[in-house]
């Protein structure tokens, strides 16, 4: 581990939550997968359904599917089985909550205006028409991934995956979060492929290209840019070298993680370039669990293109 890495693993296990804290030492120390669970476990309700914060920019403690969503992607990331009870449990909240009509889950519930929250996960009625498919398409990509063929959860997915798809391709442009949802569904796809081709609108290559084309528009290629509001950087939309983007974009990729290390702080963290306006104390935590949250991603960007540099 070189000194940047060390001055981040000394933050996290000083100021992070506990659950960023336990990613690290497992994706970087040769920390436990158990551990990372058990903290995961402290966001989940009874429903199976997760809360309390898991996404720092809304502190329901009440399930919702974006905070389920939070959780799968920590799943995901560390390759969790699918006889996990935890993941069993939040699959059978995400099937209690899903909308057949829409072949969405509910990106942002009346509840979440109970409690401190950013400005944008205020709910309104048709609210929905911002958010689509983020987080959906990749919820529908983790029940494919996490199922056996033909059951409830594998069969939701797939058909959440098909509604998606005729979303996807189309749309002639693409918030970049929404985008990288259906990134995430697209390689569920791939990885999944005979199992779910026929199923589909469309042939796994008609999306790749369409979705790779909007991918394109969302990037911010110049690097002044980069940090001083809201767009995708290289490596939000480019997340590894066997992307089928990295060869054109490859000198601007690096720089992108050249400028991660330029902009690192003294203590081993970095500034978030978003607040929610006012100053309040619930943001101040809010910015605290996101510089962790952050920490763990760009290491994550920083290690997988490590054989580039």
């Amino acid at each position: 581990m070189n000194k940047h890495m060390e001055r981040t693993s000394r933050w996290l296990k000083r100021h992070a939550r506990p659950l960023e804290a336990a990613r690290w030492e497992a994706l970087f120390e040769k920390g436990s997968k158990p551990k990372v669970l058990e903290y995961l476990k402290a966001f989940q309700n009874e429903d199976g359904g997760f809360g309390h914060g898991i996404e720092p920019d809304f502190q329901l403690p009440d399930s919702s599917p974006m905070a389920a969503w939070a959780a799968s992607q920590v799943l995901t990331e560390l390759n969790v089985s699918s006889k996990e009870p935890l993941l069993q449990q939040m699959v059978s909240y995400l099937l209690r909550t899903y909308d057949h009509h829409t072949g969405m889950w509910p990106s942002v519930i009346p509840e979440v205006n109970q409690y401190p929250h950013a400005p944008w996960w205020t709910w309104r009625e048709g609210v929905q028409s911002n958010w689509m498919f983020n987080p959906g398409a990749e919820i529908a990509g983790f029940l494919i991934e996490c199922s056996q063929a033909n059951t409830e959860a594998w069969s939701t997915g797939v058909e959440s995956a098909g509604k998606a798809l005729q979303h996807l391709m189309n749309a002639h442009e693409m918030d970049f979060h929404e985008w990288q949802c259906y990134q995430n569904l697209w390689i569920s796809l791939n990885r999944n492929a005979e199992q779910v081709q026929g199923h589909l609108p469309y042939s796994i290559q008609q999306v790749q290209a369409h979705l790779l084309s909007l991918g394109e528009e969302c990037l911010i290629m110049d690097p002044s840019e980069w940090g001083n509001g809201y767009g995708a950087l290289p490596t939000d939309i480019i997340s590894s070298p066997q992307h089928p983007l990295y060869s054109q974009y490859k000198p601007l990729v690096l720089e992108n993680l050249r400028y991660f290390l330029r902009t690192l702080k003294e203590e081993g963290v970095w500034d978030i370039s978003w607040d929610w306006g006012g100053g309040s104390k619930a943001f101040a935590i809010a910015e605290q669990q996101w510089k962790g949250i952050t920490a763990v991603h760009r290491w994550k960007k920083i290690n997988a293109f490590q054989e580039e540099w």
